[in-house]
């Protein structure tokens, strides 16, 4: 892993910055009249997922994260641990809570999701951007509420709860949106 220069910048790089590893989610080349061009970026925490503004020198280098993606999948919990799997090695990896976050709202057993690893430890995963899961506790809905858009809560079936449309039913398998945790539609019942 080298350093990159701010020519190379692009969506998607992976840059170590304080000791943390980020990727650029935005950049912009800017040319002022007076002064030295620069380069303005959003940049994304590969660890605790915050965005922050970021500005470099034009010609400015930065190293490269020594980070990598690897397909596994989801096995079980265990105490403060989840356990996954790679898919090619079939070796067993466990990442902590802290480091899985919210995504283990939305992880069933054999979900096969992306793992990220910097300096050879996991760091974060990645869920694919919808999973099927289903409801094992819902209200049912008042009666006489028809109003469109009304919603009531589902405990899914991960422990997730989130809002669904009122004839959802415990038993529905639904489609989750990982992105934003939102319902998208009813599989089957």
């Amino acid at each position: 892993m080298g350093n990159v220069d701010t020519s190379q910048f692009r969506n998607g790089l992976k840059l170590e910055l304080d000791g943390q590893p980020f990727v650029i989610t935005y950049f912009q080349h800017v040319k002022p009249g007076k002064g030295g061009a620069f380069v303005r970026t959003k940049i994304k925490s590969l660890t605790t997922g915050r965005s922050i503004d970021r500005t470099f020198r034009s010609g400015e280098k930065a190293p490269e994260a020594n980070v990598e993606e690897r397909e596994m999948q989801y096995l079980y919990h265990d105490g403060e641990n989840l356990v996954f799997m790679d898919s090619e090695s079939y070796e067993q990896t466990p990442i902590s809570e802290e480091n899985v976050g919210e995504a283990r709202l939305f992880l069933k057993e054999n979900t096969e999701v992306e793992v990220l690893f910097w300096n050879g430890n996991p760091i974060n995963i990645e869920l694919p951007s919808f999973v099927e899961l289903e409801v094992t506790k819902s209200d049912p809905g008042l009666k006489g509420d028809t109003s469109s858009g009304a919603t009531k809560p589902a405990t899914l079936e991960t422990g997730a709860e989130i809002q669904v449309p009122l004839f959802i039913k415990e038993g529905d398998i639904l489609r989750v949106d990982t992105r934003t945790g939102e319902y998208a539609e009813r599989k089957s019942s």
